[in-house]
């Protein structure tokens, strides 16, 4: 569970740099500058929580398990974000966003979060069906 819930934390900051650097690129930043906070770190990894739904879903269509996942990933997103605002320390900000809900989270990253949550389910059947041909 430490080794998976490590996994996913890493992965999720590595696309959290990969997809800011990519926006930058597209604001006009050639250096492609990404960033991310290792406060990231334990919310990307608390993925772990999604291993009962991917369980549950697994015979689900894609587009329901999508939906899911999307609004599991939102919630946490919105909680968290909340959370870290009322201790001051929360790293991102959707202020300047139009779809943002109280600077959290962003609306119109639903299609983004759809394919986070089905590429999280992806990889825990990967690592899942590896571990099960070791044993």
């Amino acid at each position: 569970m430490i080794k998976r819930f490590t996994l996913y934390g890493l992965i999720g900051i590595f696309l959290e740099i990969f997809w800011t650097g990519f926006n930058s690129f597209l604001n006009g930043d050639l250096t492609f500058q990404g960033h991310s906070s290792l406060i990231m770190f334990p919310i990307y990894g608390s993925i772990i929580f999604l291993e009962k739904a991917f369980i549950q879903l697994k015979n689900a269509p894609l587009f329901l398990r999508g939906l899911v996942y999307m609004c599991l990933i939102f919630s946490a997103e919105y909680f968290s974000g909340i959370l870290l605002n009322k201790l001051n320390m929360c790293p991102w900000s959707y202020a300047n966003a139009y779809f943002n809900i109280n600077n959290v989270i962003r609306i119109d990253y639903s299609p983004l979060w759809f394919c986070a949550g089905l590429f999280y389910e992806l990889l825990y059947k990967k690592i899942t069906s590896n571990h099960n041909k070791n044993i």
